[in-house]
């Protein structure tokens, strides 16, 4: 296949206007110098992406201490993973008017900041604002660090490079529910956001003495104020009505209106930055198939991580009785598995390419999926779940950095940093939307479910039951005993297991969309040797 489907160099817009700038660079590091920098951006990409993982086990405390529905907690995570995507796209912007080194620093300094405003947080509203002030800079770090990296180590040593940057990226929302659990176990909820301070101060210090001052750009575009607005109220509306179209009626008014005029909104924005010379998202990206295709495997895959890592800890927690400490401890094993194996999968794509890790990792997601779709229950044991745990992050232990690394390496140099931007909007909207949609698959099951059990469980169908006609006739007088309370709780947690088997099937059949898609991955020419 020739490179011409790799967007050209060129581009019919107008040179840029703007504030001119001088440049200013230390020399990037070269041979094997590029390993310290290399070291400092892998600590500070791990911050954000931990906290996507980490909150997930201190659900119920975070519940008891600022009240709210489960429906009101879930946004905990989805506002947080929404403003990872919903400013994204200022990255480039800021990354010409300050420089790639100076914004690094700067966003992990304000990443910082609003983490520990959330663990100061005094009611759900509160923590809600401040995770997605938190998210503002959050969003930046990997796009930041994306760029830095490819213009700080060689060409040669990329897919290498990248396995580290994958530690920060793929491993942490991972182990985040055992750290989580173990904060939480000792500690209050609040120092989940405050342990993290000391890792992001050594960070910001390793930074100003190791990192390169890397070349500003010369001028500094205006921003694209018109995409921007319709971008994020595009994106906004859509989480929205994914996350609360069971609870609102997805044929109700608002939820129509919303999502109609959210997908408008979109299709505007992609108008705009078709139009407009300095784009807030430069959408020449997506004339490169295997750069869109890595786009949608990633996708497949991070829907398929954050959907088990948010929605296994709690139904262990609250069908099987487990701690935050128990939980977090069983959950270990998938975080070792994607420590191990993201690493392991950089140095693969260096030596065989994207195809042969991308397609055994997610033939182990789509097993991992079913293997919990089938046999997740009150009574599966602690070591099943975790081997199926572990099982079905393969996906992203193995596919995740050579799928994305392929991606921006069919792209031309100039637009790596926008190539990064996207990827990081479609890790950022995967991981909201997963959250959101298998938590409305989730709700509509377990209603549905609820309701026919229900149906079954009269005073009647008791009366075959060990104990069941003294609990009949508790019931019948309005006097409902311990016997008829222990039976509602059991059915209560059969139709969780069961809520959450069809998320997992639907998990697995996702899983295989991505792995029909990665089978036609390859690497472009100008990789080979």
């Amino acid at each position: 296949m020739s490179t011409s489907i790799v967007a050209p160099d060129t581009d019919a817009r107008p040179a840029p206007t703007g504030r001119t700038r001088t440049p200013t660079s230390r020399a990037a590091p070269t041979g094997s110098a590029w390993l310290p920098p290399l070291l400092v951006l892998m600590v500070g990409s791990f911050l954000p992406p931990l906290d996507s993982g980490i909150v997930n086990v201190a659900i119920s405390h975070i519940q008891k201490d600022l009240g709210g529905g489960s429906d009101d907690m879930a946004w905990v995570s989805t506002a947080y993973s929404l403003g990872l995507g919903l400013f994204v796209p200022l990255s480039t912007w800021l990354s010409q008017r300050l420089g790639l080194t100076l914004l690094h620093r700067l966003t992990l300094i304000g990443f910082l900041a609003g983490s520990t405003l959330c663990g100061m947080a005094w009611n759900l509203d509160s923590l809600i604002a401040f995770r997605v002030l938190t998210a503002i800079p959050g969003s930046i770090v990997p796009v930041v660090t994306i760029s830095m990296i490819f213009q700080i180590v060689p060409k040669e040593k990329i897919g290498a490079a990248m396995g580290l940057y994958g530690l920060g990226v793929a491993v942490s929302p991972s182990i985040g529910p055992t750290l989580g659990g173990l904060i939480v176990q000792d500690l209050s909820w609040r120092w989940i956001f405050h342990f993290k301070t000391p890792l992001g101060i050594a960070a910001v210090i390793a930074g100003i003495l190791l990192l390169p001052s890397l070349e500003k750009a010369r001028v500094v575009p205006p921003f694209d104020w018109w995409g921007f607005a319709t971008f994020g109220y595009g994106l906004t509306g859509l989480i929205v009505v994914t996350a609360k179209g069971t609870r609102w009626h997805w044929d109700s008014y608002p939820i129509m209106i919303l999502a109609a005029s959210s997908l408008i909104s979109l299709a505007l924005f992609v108008v705009i930055e078709n139009e407009v010379d300095h784009p807030l998202l430069d959408l020449r990206v997506l004339r490169c198939w295997p750069y869109v295709n890595s786009l949608l495997i990633i996708g497949v895959l991070l829907l398929g991580v954050f959907g088990t890592v948010f929605y296994l800890p709690q139904f262990l927690q609250s069908a099987q009785g487990l701690g935050a400490h128990d939980t977090g401890m069983l959950l270990l094993p998938m975080g070792v598995v994607m420590a191990v194996l993201v690493p392991v999968a950089g140095v693969l794509y260096d030596r065989v390419g994207p195809r042969v890790p991308a397609v055994i990792g997610l033939c182990g997601t789509v097993v991992g999926a079913l293997l919990l779709a089938t046999g997740i229950s009150v009574h599966m044991t602690r070591t099943e779940v975790a081997t199926w745990a572990a099982v079905g992050v393969l996906g992203g232990g193995l596919g995740l950095m050579p799928i994305m690394t392929n991606g921006l390496n069919w792209l031309p140099p100039s637009l790596v940093g926008q190539g990064g931007a996207m990827n990081n909007v479609m890790q950022r909207v995967a991981s909201a939307m997963g959250v959101a949609a298998m938590g409305a698959l989730v709700t509509r099951a377990d209603a549905q479910l609820t309701a026919d059990r229900g149906a079954v469980l009269t005073p009647t169908s008791l009366m075959g039951l060990p104990g069941g006609r003294e609990a009949a006739y508790s019931a019948s007088v309005g006097r409902p005993d311990s016997m008829l309370a222990g039976l509602y709780e059991g059915l209560s947690h059969e139709v969780q297991a069961l809520a959450y088997a069809d998320m997992f099937i639907a998990l697995a059949g996702v899983s295989l969309v991505g792995l029909v898609l990665a089978l036609f991955m390859r690497r472009p020419p100008r990789a080979e040797s």
